[in-house]
């Protein structure tokens, strides 16, 4: 039996980005397409390959295996199913069938190109849009082939922060060595100076200088501190239009920091400095979008297009950012789902991702931003944080709590 003759349009519509295509796009592409079935314990795909193709499964259920051992179910028609199975290249997984499988096989090239030529929705509601609507797709389309066939220009990690985390992560560094590296950077050295003795951290004695600081600190949280203060460079743009959005960015990830700092601090098994950068890093796949649209001038004359084209990308961008940086798949996967309300991690405990999607609804609720928001009991992450014990009252008062040390972590971030 054929693809074509075996798969309805409609089935083919539940994945994403195959529901942008037409009728005739979508019988264009299951013509050059693949259909592969695999047996349980079958190897699918191996770990840092290129090969060029998208993978949608249809049937069964394979398991995700990361470099770190981080093991994801992912099963046929859940949401987690709805795009390409490991899709970013290299591949970050090992895929294996854990359930007899049934997969559509497609060339990237193939589908990029037919993305590229699909046509535009316009809603009657919207008269006007159309030529926001179009840069808008335009610049979908460009980033969606870019990413695919990694030419997206990612930001790069700031200097210092790269210097300290490299030789935080080698057993011979000593504390003097991390200094040496800081006082290179006179900024960065008063930040973390003034973190030691700021309430968060303030000690017996005033620290008054970078080797005490580290050694108070510890190597593992100046690590995790100095990439936090090091973030406020990656947002940071020449066009003074751009930069106002780089601004908002900022102070968006600032709250959501401050959020899941507090919110790891109540429980005993997510390091508050983890979170806190993890809520700091949960849109900086926004940043290259960004960036991108510079040379779109419509797209940046509509500040809800450009809304638009960051609340589809900025995920599997930030992911990439992450990965290209080094960072822990417990980073990579809070930067890839922070945004989605309903993903539900795979793991027995609490994770970077729970922290940073709860931190999100109440940063989004502080601004009386609920619209669209869902109940606190149906988000899966919120239930997650057992530990907490939170209901919505309790999880709330929690914040209003903690508001002298939300309000010490925002002015640190800030650069007060």
């Amino acid at each position: 039996m054929s693809v074509r003759e075996s798969l309805a349009l409609g089935r083919l519509r539940e994945f994403h980005p195959l529901n942008r295509l037409t009728d005739e796009q979508l019988v264009v592409l299951v013509s050059r397409a693949e259909r592969r079935v695999h047996r349980p314990g079958q190897r699918i795909l191996e770990r840092g390959a290129r090969d060029g193709m998208d993978l949608f499964l249809l049937k069964g259920a394979v398991e995700l295996v990361s470099a770190d051992g981080r093991q994801v179910t992912v099963n046929a028609g859940t949401e987690k199913a709805v795009t390409a199975i490991a899709r970013l290249q290299p591949r970050m997984f090992d895929v294996t069938a854990v359930q007899p499988c049934e997969f559509l096989v497609i060339e990237q090239a193939v589908l990029n190109k037919l993305l590229q030529a699909a046509p535009l929705e316009y809603s009657d509601d919207h008269s006007g849009r159309e030529a926001d609507t179009d840069d808008e797709h335009r610049l979908l389309m460009e980033f969606y082939a870019e990413l695919k066939s990694n030419q997206v220009s990612l930001p790069s990690l700031p200097d210092v922060a790269w210097k300290v985390r490299r030789l935080a992560d080698r057993e011979d560094s000593s504390a003097e060595d991390i200094a040496r590296a800081l006082t290179a950077d006179p900024a960065m050295s008063a930040k973390l100076v003034r973190s030691c003795n700021s309430a968060l951290y303030r000690g017996f004695s005033e620290v008054r200088n970078v080797r005490d600081g580290v050694v108070r600190l510890g190597v593992k949280t100046t690590r995790q501190l100095v990439t936090v203060f090091a973030m406020r460079e990656v947002f940071r743009s020449r066009q003074p239009e751009l930069q106002q959005a780089m601004d908002k960015l900022w102070r968006e990830a600032r709250t959501v920091g401050a959020l899941a700092w507090v919110l790891a601090e109540s429980s005993t098994r997510v390091e508050p400095e983890e979170a806190l950068l993890a809520g700091l890093l949960h849109n900086i796949g926004a940043v290259p979008v960004l960036v991108h649209a510079e040379h779109h001038p419509s797209l940046l004359a509509s500040p809800s297009a450009l809304e638009r084209a960051i609340t589809a990308l900025q995920a599997d961008i930030g992911a990439a950012i992450l990965q290209n940086w080094h960072f822990s798949a417990a980073f990579v996967e809070a930067a890839r789902h922070g945004d989605d309300w309903f993903y539900e991690c795979a793991e027995e405990q609490p994770q970077l991702v729970d922290l940073v999607i709860v931190s999100r609804l109440h940063a989004r609720m502080s601004e009386k931003q609920n619209e669209g928001l869902p109940e606190f009991e149906q988000v899966p992450a919120y239930r997650r944080l057992g530990a907490l014990e939170l209901t919505a009252s309790r999880s709330l008062k929690l914040v209003e709590t903690a508001r002298e040390r939300l309000d010490e972590l925002q002015r640190l971030l800030a650069g007060h």
